[in-house]
Parts: structure tokens; C-alpha cells; sequence
């Protein structure tokens, strides 16, 4: 069995991020998805609200489970969970430093988890969360950015 870990912040979960969920679920028979706070960051969402908002989102696929982070290396988790890869999005040439940074260090403490990139497609390629945020706070239309469960937990945030 072909597991994968997509592990993230989520904050908020975008059409891009469920675009790489629905991709990952079609490459392996299980695919964890796996939130965490971030430190560097500084969330609008609590891990709890982000964990409700992505198994709304992708509730309907059957092979995919959104769990909380232990607070451990990606890694950790990964073998935690017989997961045998890593899956990241890529939307530009920017991430890929970042992510190729991270890949290599990840099998650099465990060679056996590889790391799958997979690019955004073109119509979610430009999305983030913070851009969605700040759309959101100034009440613009975040209607095909994020799932409808976000946009309303969003719409919520900024009293909108």
C-alpha cells in the first residue's frame, strides 16, 4: 500500500491546495493530510478550525484523512504513519528553492521517504492563503479560491 503525507499550515485551505488533495488521492492509496501551526507564522485560523475546514473540504474523497500534527520532523510523522513519501505543491520557480531545501533535508534524515512534487495547475498557480486573507479582509469575492466551507468560515473571520 502507497501511502502519502501532504503536510501544511492550511491557513486557509485553497482550491489549489484541494487540487493537489484530489491529484495525491488518485497516486496513492492513502494519502494523510496533515496540519500543523508553523511557528514562523502567525495563523487566523486555530488548528482545530483548520482541521473541521479541510475534512469538509475533502470529505468526499475516501482514501484521504486530514489529522493534526504531532509536533514532530515531517518525517517523524511520516514514518509514524508508514508513509513512504512526502507530497508538496509547487506553484512557481519561488517555492521551488524552499521545497528543494526541504526535500533534501528530509532525506537527508531519513533517505527512505522520498519527496513528490506536484505543480499547481494553471488556474490555481497564482494562489496563497495570505493573498486569500487579504482579499477576504477587505470583503472581496474569494468565491473561487477556496472551497465554500472556507469562504464562509472566512466571510465569519471579517464579520462579512
Amino acid at each position: 500500500m502507497k501511502i502519502a503525507i501532504y503536510p501544511g499550515s492550511f491557513d486557509p485551505l485553497t482550491n489549489g491546495h484541494v487540487d493537489i488533495i484530489k491529484r495525491g488521492s488518485r497516486l496513492f492509496d492513502k494519502l494523510f493530510i496533515v496540519l500543523s501551526n508553523n511557528t514562523s507564522k502567525q495563523t487566523l485560523f486555530t488548528l482545530e478550525e483548520r482541521i473541521n475546514l479541510a475534512k469538509q473540504a475533502v470529505a468526499k474523497l475516501g482514501n484521504v484523512e486530514v489529522i493534526e500534527s504531532e509536533n514532530k520532523l515531517t518525517v517523524d510523522i511520516a514514518k509514524s504513519m508508514n508513509a513512504s513519501v512526502i507530497l508538496r505543491g509547487l506553484r512557481a520557480a519561488t517555492d521551488f528553492e524552499y521545497e528543494f531545501t526541504m526535500a533534501m533535508t528530509n532525506s537527508k534524515l531519513n533517505s527512505e521517504i522520498e519527496t513528490v512534487f506536484l505543480t499547481a495547475d494553471n488556474e490555481h498557480m497564482y494562489l496563497s492563503s495570505s493573498l486569500i486573507k487579504e482579499i477576504a479582509k477587505f470583503s472581496g469575492d474569494i468565491s473561487n479560491f477556496v472551497p465554500k466551507c472556507v469562504a464562509d468560515a472566512l466571510r465569519k473571520k471579517f464579520g462579512d
